[in-house]
């Protein structure tokens, strides 16, 4: 499925205009999977990592208390953290806190896919382009091109952790589990 998935990306002109087609296909599928490990199984073995993309960033807008307009990019990845909290149907029997340790360990998975779409390779928006423009862009050697959104402080960052370690106190109480500040440190 995933290899499928992964070609039906590619085989379009504008990979991105599919990736947003099949994901919205996709997206109430991944709502209505019972198990975070199914979730996360499903999530961690895709190949695309723009469809990967596209689905976070579909289930974070569905979970966001205030959606946004923003293209996706870092200051958009930190609105999710200061506005979203995963609650997916099958999760009401779940602890809050794994509620929290689940929305933190998507949001580092979006983080990273969003790196290898943009930042990570040395292709401007390769994952982006059909695969013909990769090739002259490959031969051009074009640089990596950023969002507006991907401009963000280290102030940026420190604020909406702090943000959300405040919702979490607020929902939680203290202490936090070890699985929470893990994730908080590897996400900052």
């Amino acid at each position: 499925l995933q290899r499928m998935l992964s070609i039906a990306v590619e085989v379009d002109k504008s990979p991105n205009c599919s990736s947003c087609k099949i994901a919205d296909v996709i997206f109430p599928f991944i709502l209505n999977i019972p198990l975070r490990s199914q979730r996360e199984a499903f999530l961690n073995t895709m190949e695309s990592q723009l469809l990967r993309c596209k689905l976070l960033e579909l289930l974070f807008q569905h979970s966001c208390d205030m959606p946004t307009t923003l293209p996706l990019s870092l200051a958009k990845i930190l609105h999710f953290l200061s506005h979203s909290s995963v609650l997916l149907k099958y999760q009401n029997e779940t602890a809050t806190w794994q509620r929290w340790d689940e929305m933190l360990q998507y949001l580092s998975l979006l983080l990273m896919s969003y790196q290898n779409v943009l930042l990570v390779f040395p292709l401007a928006e390769h994952l982006r382009s059909s695969l013909n423009d990769r090739m002259d862009l490959v031969i051009q050697k074009a640089k990596p091109k950023l969002q507006d959104g991907d401009d963000i402080s280290r102030l940026d960052i420190q604020l909406k952790i702090e943000d959300f370690i405040s919702r979490m106190q607020e929902v939680l109480g203290q202490p936090f589990p070890l699985q929470i500040m893990e994730k908080l440190c590897m996400l900052r």
